[in-house]
């Protein structure tokens, strides 16, 4: 048949369009010319100019990077040169013809329309060559594929004029022979140059970088102009940036860059590219910020449209989600009308996807190209079988199939690796996207917020739910093309088995809605349960490791551990049920596709007995059921991850959507007259509370300073926190005239070199340096810390002590040289005499601060007679404000305040007379005056007091400005100090996974499941293969008068029934195993992480940072619960039908064997160079996730400081930074995962074109049904490698989470709690007998001693105070006496026992401490006092009695119910110490240890707990480390300490006599001598 076409003529059957005899039936086939003449050289043409409009757009839509022609390069010249010749030979064809028919000879017209077509595509790829050289693009996808076309569609006409086969040789001539020889030629070196980058074009050599990604049509990443070469100091530039079209489309650029370096040596972080522009966070952030605003713009219009109010008359707004909200939204001052309902309602997933998802678009035109080839998959296979069944057909066209199946299936691998790689691209971005927002987020929150989302939630925001949606995007275009490919596949069983093809459909019908519907819903309502779960789990575990030395301590692990895992265990319930309904799921799957073909089948042979079951309707129908059997496990997956997507967006959603620090609340008007003013101002912490603060009026003058007192809870830190924004302002104004600094009450350090702490950003000016360090009296200090000032501070200074970290936080404040600073109490943390030098230094008139505005929160009466004004609050309110004299002169509540201190301490300043005349002599002038103001004294002074005040004064200000220059010369020499590091970097394991790990999972899910599991895999595989050899078997029977035997029939149905049950009784057992497998393991695993890290002792809190072990409870853990389960399933059904193709093709097609050991080592090649790569980057990804946590956790932690600073934008470029580099690692696993993927789907295209091209060999010796059986197998064999090397290649990298838990489960433990025999005497100790003999410690081993060879006893029932200036030991020596730190020599004896011979939970429950800084858990106070609940309600009130905390807690609303804040943060700093006493009471022990107790708090809490102690504790022996000696001058004995020495240990009558002692000298600068 021959189809003939005008433009062709009609001079012979070469020139008609198509000619079935020329083409298909024939020995020799080939295409006629006219098909030659037009289509093959149409096609690329055409492609070109589709192309054409967009690409016209993208390229003169860029900038000009090189400006003229002449400066084109060599590469680009090339190209140029031989488009141009390419052209001028389309001109000779085209002239040629006209020439032709001039002469008469009459050529066809596509002689003549062709060469122009030609001609005309030429011009336009030179114009495409000269733009992309001039803007920048280094590669060229739209001229890789036109150059492509061209070469391919030209060599069926090279092999006709090879083989000379012509029948019109007066238009073959030997002048176009020669020019389609050339232009083929030249075709050719277009093609082999496209494959080289043009780094010229960005005016690059080889060897340098590329400053931003400029990538053509069908790029996967835009360009991204707005990106700022600061945000990240680029090392290693992204090897994709300079590869080509092709390397980037097969990732081949991974091989020679990443795969090469990981399999020569172990990578490490050093050896990971930096981020291209388009991937880094501040890009990402600034488009999604963008398009939220423009989303919160939309929810706010339409919600102005249907949202009714009434104001009262105020214009109130409120910033909600970084957008101003007007008064249409609910506020305290508005009346709603029944509409609370309504509620801003922004689409967060439409602002990810307008800022992130160009790539989501090229990875959806990639899986609907790849459908197209799947779809083609069944009917190439069709043809094959044909040609093997029916052997009239030439063996040419068997061979065609067989190249066809295998370019189908190299493209199908090419789209879906393309397809994942944009996918997981848009994914990465999401992640960026949120992680930076969330952090933006957590800077800005209100107080009242920030109760709402604690830090546990925020970290798992980041974490988790990051994470969620950085996995989800992959399966999300599978919502639609899995149904796509359902609805085709459907209709082809329909022409293959008619009716029967129903049968399938509602089978499908069943399970489709049972795994989407049912499943779908119950999997989304157990996700968001285990999310709440893990939620409290780590807050609760967050909490914990924050207060681990107080837990220590009071011996509390047992309990609160046994509280985590109350609800690790309801985490595991929902976890369990999921994994049950996830197991169903997974058996539905599998069984899916057997009883469909088993229903087909069935029908189809039942209904008439003419249906007959032959290879090409059995395995052609398999082969369709497959790709079912794909998309159906495809499509409730995408479903399950939507739905975890949407959990997480909605969680993310209500962060945002949080309310904002309004930037309204707190006006900055730098002309302003006065420093520091607030008029009428009512301020609360949250919105619909009460006032805390109310009737402020306060002007504070330029330079002055003020001091603001106030019994506790009068509201003196609500204060600073209005100053500084922190408080909802209900009424009034606050105006700040310039830039604050803020001193907190806690202070506030990072994980930095203490240089870098007080540096705080800004360059180094070492002469104000040295001066800050001085007047903040870090000197000495310096000299004890092993690196002096480049000594690396742990988090949250753990290693420095109280006072040391107020001194860095107020030198830090003190080098921003900031306008106004706001010191909250900085001085209560330190000893009396670095407290008084510190405010003649820094904050007193004669201070570096001196013409700075200060407002100074304090308790100590010593320092307000200097200061200018006293602002005193009462109730939240200001009850008076003016000078000390004046106010004194008043005799109000600050004169009252006064005489109730002066009279509590009357005691001490009696027995200083004879001691300190002097100091005696100023308070005896204090008490006078106020009490001639009461009218009960008259106001004579002597002299001799007078002058003993005036020498006193004279003498302590000369003291106190000496310089220390010894001290700025050794800073000066140290400028350049390494770091003494503390926390060391977190490195990742090399090399395998070792076998021990492996086994210590396997262990932890139990050995008699897993053989039971193995046994079910083998039983399964057998069942699937001889299901199919049974299938072909009987798609080979004989027939009789076209009929098959009905008896052979039944049979033939029935064991095919029988062996897919066996398939499904092997699957369910299967599943079943690993989903209680993977439950037993989670348990187990989190137990002994748990169990372990309360028994570590405290260095290892000291030298890991905190967001390094909640990653282990966090992120690791949820790898383990969710991730592990799913790949060691997905493996054990990879490797069975991967063994069971190979033995399948064996057996059908011997002759296989010849290539199985190449394609085997190919495949044990690619495994080996993939696994050694991608296990070291995922380790590096994990060790590059902490520190983003970390930082983040410190964030929260310093946020008002931060805030205050205006530090906000240099935190978030630490935290973008951060971002990057783990985003870098995650960006290198990505590629790993698609090379493996492509170049493991290139190995099964060749063994499927081996399978096809050895059946078509074999035709006449094999049966159709075992060539199907083969061809199937084949098909089947590149999703088999796949999912069971990419399954093994993420079970190594995800066990590395195993490998890092067991790594924390086996770290080195404390002593044991218990020791059998060793436990002491019932009701031990019985008299509170301490000795000390010969007793000497260190922190942990390599360190110097801290407490060196000391010698004490202590009486019982005795008080001793311990005191010493900073670094003295006095810490330590409490420390030791917990075994908090263990004995170096000699030995701690308990009445006559040593401790160190007993367990610890012998020991420490028999010891009571008041620590320095309280410990407040969140959870009820009842179970902050008694975790164990030991004791019954009435013990507990009346701890709480004696702690005068019950009138307040009787107060609250579920009175030992109450609910404590998260660190305590609803209670003030002295209400936090009082339930540490209450603690101590509760508990009432032989021994009491007071660590500072009272350091930080006020004059009438600290007399409250002092006064406690002196009447619960008389008959019990106390210890107290003390910073006010004031509190100790009571005591029978005080030890002195100095340098980790016992210096003196006497009375305090007999110390101060000595003096030359230390504790005279102590005592002298206290002001108490």
């Amino acid at each position: 048949m021959a189809i003939r076409w005008e433009i062709c003529g009609n001079k012979s059957g070469h020139w008609a369009f198509w000619d079935n005899n020329y083409t298909i039936a024939t020995q020799t086939p080939d295409l006629t010319q006219c098909f030659q003449n037009t289509v093959l050289a149409w096609v690329p043409c055409g492609a070109l100019w589709l192309s054409a409009p967009f690409y016209s757009y993208v390229l003169l839509g860029k900038d000009r990077i090189c400006k003229s022609w002449w400066h084109m390069s060599r590469l680009s010249t090339w190209k140029m040169f031989l488009a141009t010749l390419l052209l001028l030979l389309a001109l000779l064809d085209l002239f040629k013809t006209v020439s032709d028919n001039a002469g008469g000879l009459q050529a066809p017209t596509a002689l003549l329309i062709t060469p122009f077509i030609r001609a005309i595509t030429m011009a336009l790829a030179i114009f495409f060559i000269y733009q992309e050289f001039t803007k920048g693009f280094i590669t060229s996808g739209v001229m890789f594929i036109f150059w492509l076309l061209t070469v391919v569609t030209a060599i069926v006409p090279l092999r006709s004029y090879i083989l000379h086969i012509k029948d019109d040789v007066e238009f073959m001539d030997t002048f176009r022979e020669v020019t389609f020889y050339v232009g083929f030629s030249l075709s050719v070196i277009q093609f082999v140059l496209v494959q080289f980058v043009d780094l010229e074009a960005q005016g690059l050599t080889s060897n340098e970088e590329l400053p931003e990604e400029r990538q053509p049509l069908l790029s996967s990443t835009k360009s991204t102009d707005s990106i700022k070469s600061h945000q990240l100091v680029k090392e290693y530039p992204c090897p994709q940036l300079t590869s080509s079209f092709f390397s980037r489309l097969t990732f081949w650029w991974f091989s020679r860059t990443m795969i090469i370096t990981g399999w020569k040596k172990t990578l490490v972080s050093s050896d990971l590219w930096d981020l291209r522009p388009a991937d880094r966070s501040l890009k990402i952030i600034n488009d999604f910020q963008q398009a939220w605003k423009e989303e919160l713009g939309k929810a706010k219009k339409k919600l102005e449209s249907s949202y009714k109010y009434v104001t009262n008359g105020y214009n109130v707004r409120q910033s909600v989600g970084t957008y101003d909200i007007p008064p249409s939204m609910p506020s305290p001052n508005m009346s709603e009308v029944k509409d609370d309902d309504k509620k801003l309602n922004p689409s967060l997933i439409w602002a990810l996807c307008r800022s992130c998802g160009s790539c989501y678009i090229i990875a959806g035109i990639a899986i609907f190209l790849f459908c197209i080839t799947q779809v083609a998959k069944p009917l190439l296979l069709q043809l094959l079988l044909d040609f093997i069944q029916f052997e009239t057909q030439f063996e040419w066209q068997g061979y065609m199939i067989a190249v066809i199946m295998f370019a189908n299936s190299m493209l199908s691998s090419i789209l879906i690796q393309n397809h994942f790689y944009n996918a997981y691209l848009f994914g990465q971005r999401l992640r960026s996207a949120v992680t930076a927002a969330v952090y933006r987020k957590a800077l800005k929150l209100t107080s009242t917020s920030r109760k709402t989302a604690t830090v546990g939630e925020i970290v798992n925001l980041m974490s988790v739910d990051a994470q969620k949606l950085q996995d989800a995007p992959n399966l999300f275009h599978y919502l639609w093309s899995s149904s796509l490919l359902i609805i085709v596949v459907t209709a082809m069983l329909w022409q293959i088995l008619g009716v029967a093809a129903l049968a399938g459909l509602v089978i499908m019908s069943f399970i489709a809605p049972f795994n989407t519907g049912y499943v779908g819903s119950k999997i989304k309502g157990l996700q968001t349960i285990q999310m709440k779960e893990k939620d409290e789990r780590i807050k609760l575990t967050s909490e914990i490791l924050n207060g681990i030395k107080v837990l220590k301590m009071y011996a509390w692990e047992p309990s609160f551990s046994s509280k985590i895992l109350s609800i690790r265990e309801k985490e595991l319930k929902v976890l369990q049920t999921a994994a049950f309904l996830n197991a169903c799921t997974t058996i539905t799957f599998f069984i899916a596709p057997y009883l469909v073909s088993l229903c087909c089948f069935a029908v189809y042979v039942l209904s008439d007995p003419k249906n007959v079951l032959d290879a090409q309707k059995a395995f052609v129908s398999i082969a369709l059921v497959n790709i079912l059997t794909d998309q159906m496990s495809a499509l409730p997956q995408a479903v399950s991850f939507m739905v975890q997507a949407l959990v997480s967006l909605k969680r993310i959603t209500k962060f945002l959507m949080l309310e904002e620090q309004g930037p309204g609340y707190v006006q900055r008007d730098d002309h302003a007259r006065e420093a520091v003013q607030v008029t009428n101002g009512y301020f609360s912490w949250e919105r619909d509370q009460s006032p805390t603060l109310k009737r402020i009026n306060l002007k504070v003058a330029p330079g002055s300073l003020i001091a603001v007192v106030g019994q506790v809870g009068s509201g003196k830190s609500s204060l600073m926190s209005a100053l500084l924004g922190e408080m909802y302002k209900t009424d009034g104004t606050v105006n700040v005239k310039g830039k604050l600094a803020y001193v907190a009450q806690q202070a506030w350090i990072q994980n930095l070199t203490l240089r870098d702490n007080i540096l705080f950003g800004k360059d180094m000016n070492v002469k104000l340096y040295q001066r800050i360090i001085n007047a903040c009296a870090l000197g000495p200090d310096l000299k004890i810390l092993t690196g002096g000032d480049m000594t690396e501070i742990g988090e949250k200074g753990l290693n420095l002590s109280g006072g040391q970290k107020q001194r860095v936080s107020l030198a830090r404040a003190v080098y921003q040289d900031l306008d106004i600073y706001l010191f909250d109490d900085p001085l209560s943390a330190v000893d009396a005499h670095v407290g008084k030098h510190i405010f003649e230094q820094v904050v007193g008139p004669t201070g570096i601060l001196h013409d700075k505005t200060r407002i100074l929160v304090t308790h100590s009466i010593s320092f307000l007679k200097d200061v200018d004004k006293i602002v005193v609050l009462k109730d939240g309110h200001i009850s008076e404000m003016d000078t000390y004299d004046n106010l004194l002169k008043q005799y109000g509540a600050f004169a009252d305040f006064i005489k109730t201190y002066l009279t509590e301490n009357q005691e001490e300043i009696e027995s200083m007379s004879e001691t300190d005349p002097e100091s005696a002599a100023e308070l005896r002038l204090l008490r006078q005056r106020v009490n001639v103001l009461s009218g009960e004294e008259s106001t004579d002074m002597t002299e001799s007091d007078a002058s003993v005040i005036r020498r006193q004064r004279r003498k302590h200000r000369k003291n106190s400005r000496k310089s220390d220059t010894s001290d700025r010369e050794r800073l000066q020499k140290k400028h350049s100090t390494k770091v003494e590091q503390l926390i060391e970097e977190e490195q990742a394991e090399k090399g395998s996974v070792k076998l021990s790990v492996i086994k210590y999972y396997v262990n932890a899910g139990g050995n008699v499941i897993t053989a039971v599991g193995m046994t079910a895999l083998l039983l399964f595989t057998a069942a699937q293969v001889g299901t199919n050899f049974w299938l072909s078997e009987w798609s080979g029977d004989t027939l009789v008068n076209g009929t098959q035997d009905l008896g052979l029939r039944d049979m033939r149905l029935g064991v095919y029934g029988a062996l897919g049950v066996g398939q499904c009784l092997s699957i369910f057992v299967l599943a079943i195993c690993v989903a209680f497998g993977s439950v037993s393991a989670s348990r187990i695993l989190h137990k002994n992480l748990l169990n372990n890290t309360v028994k570590n002792p405290m260095s290892f809190f000291d030298t890991t940072p905190m967001g390094r072990i909640i990653n282990r409870f966090s992120k690791e853990m949820d790898i383990i619960d969710v991730n592990i389960p799913q790949y060691v399933q997905l493996w054990l059904i990879g490797l069975s039908p991967f063994m069971a193709t190979l033995v399948v093709i064996i057996y059908s097609t011997p002759i296989f064997l010849t290539v199985v050991l190449p394609l085997g080592i190919i495949f044990v090649a690619v495994q080996r160079l993939f696994t050694s790569t991608a296990r070291q980057l995922k380790r590096i990804d994990s060790i590059k996730r902490s520190p983003i946590y970390s930082h983040f956790s410190e964030t929260l932690t310093g946020v008002s400081s931060i805030r205050a600073y205006r530090q906000s934008e240099r935190f978030i470029e630490k935290s973008d930074k951060l971002l990057d580099e783990s985003q870098s690692a995650w960006y290198a696993i990505l590629v790993a995962y698609r090379w493996i993927s492509m170049y493991l789907n290139i190995v099964g295209s060749f063994v499927e074109l081996f399978a096809a091209v050895f059946a078509v060999m074999s035709r006449g010796t094999i049966s159709a049904g075992l060539a199907g059986l083969s061809v199937s197998y084949s098909q089947r064999i590149m999703l088999a490698m796949i999912l069971m090397v990419r399954a093994a290649g993420e079970l190594e990298t995800y066990v590395v989470s195993v490998e890092r838990i067991r790594e924390y489960s086996q770290t080195p433990n404390e002593a044991p709690w218990r020791k059998k025999g060793k436990n002491p005497p019932k009701g031990w100790p019985h008299n509170g007998v301490v000795k000390f003999n010969d007793y000497s410690t260190r922190y942990r081993p390599g360190l110097d001693l801290v407490v060196k060879g000391i010698t004490a006893d202590v009486n019982p029932d005795e008080k001793i105070g311990i005191v010493g200036r900073t670094g003295a030991g006095k810490s330590s020596l409490t420390l030791a006496l917990f075994r908090i730190i263990e004995a170096a020599g000699g030995s701690i004896c308990i009445d006559g026992l040593d401790i160190a011979d007993m367990g610890l939970h012998d020991v420490r429950p028999k010891i009571t401490i008041i620590p320095q800084d309280p410990v407040i858990f969140s959870g009820t106070m009842r179970m902050n006092l008694d975790p164990s609940d030991e004791y019954s309600d009435d013990q507990i009130w009346q701890s709480l009695e004696h702690a005068h905390l019950k009138s307040y807690i009787s107060g609250q609303n579920n009175g030992l119910d109450f609910e404590c804040g998260e660190e305590g943060s609803n209670l003030s700093v002295g209400q936090r110490q009082l339930v540490c006493l209450a603690r101590a009471l509760l508990r009432k022990t032989k021994i009491l240890v007071l660590d500072e107790a009272t350091a930080a708090v006020d004059l009438e809490t600290d007399d409250l707990i002092q006064n406690t102690i002196r009447t619960s504790f008389k008959d019990c022996t106390v210890l107290t480390i003390a910073h006010r000696l004031n509190t100790i001058m009571d005591y029978d004995r005080v030890m002195v300490l100095d340098a980790g020495k016992l210096k003196e240990y006497d009375s305090p009558s007999n110390l101060l006599k000595n003096k030359r002692g230390i504790f005279f000298g102590m005592s002298k600068d206290a002001g108490l001598i």
